[in-house]
């Protein structure tokens, strides 16, 4: 599985490209940050970034992009700045038929680190050791990135399986429903015709 890790930000969006699959070694295809002028008109900024996944997307065509899942902050400025490039790459990875996971920063944190109130250096160190790098990326949104790709690889075989038991949950009831209703619609008309 190749993994796009986007930690969005209006500035820094850091970008990561992971490879690999739960319980075997990982390999790093490629880390960056896709920058915009903190000057720049908010449209221009928006832009920049689409125009920074759209490469990193024709260059490393991953086949699922993982985003850091917005949350609540005190500084509500920079939570609409991060929403906006958050929404931006989602975008970027819908219009070309990409599944798009969401993962908060604990569940990151705890992915990578075994505890979701990590650090950014220990989380840096982790990613470092995980992908068998020199240094840890700089700057941390790059490192971020990566993380958020290695906590999509190892968490979506757990996924996807949580979610084929739902829906063959959801389909087996379904089926007893109908049949319910079946028998229930033949009873009725059995008594009306004795």
């Amino acid at each position: 599985m190749r993994v796009l890790g986007v930690d969005p930000g209006l500035t820094r969006c850091g970008v990561g490209v992971v490879e690999g699959i739960a319980g075997r070694p990982l390999t790093m295809r490629g880390v960056g940050v896709v920058r915009t002028p903190p000057d720049a008109e908010l449209g221009r900024r928006l832009v920049a970034i689409e125009q920074g996944i759209e490469q990193w997307l024709d260059e490393y065509e991953p086949e699922v992009l993982a985003v850091e899942r917005v949350f609540s902050q005190h500084n509500v400025r920079t939570v609409m700045g991060t929403a906006q490039a958050s929404a931006v790459a989602m975008l970027c990875a819908s219009r070309r038929g990409l599944p798009v996971a969401l993962h908060t920063p604990s569940e990151v944190k705890a992915a990578v680190t075994g505890s979701g109130r990590a650090d950014k250096a220990q989380v840096g160190a982790m990613v470092t050791r995980l992908l068998r790098l020199d240094a840890p990326p700089k700057p941390a949104d790059a490192a971020d990135a990566l993380a958020l790709a290695i906590c999509h690889i190892w968490r979506a075989p757990a996924q996807n399986r949580l979610q084929q038991a739902v829906a063959l949950h959801a389909a087996h009831a379904s089926k007893a429903s109908n049949a319910s209703k079946a028998s229930n619609a033949s009873k009725a008309l059995k008594g009306r015709t004795a």
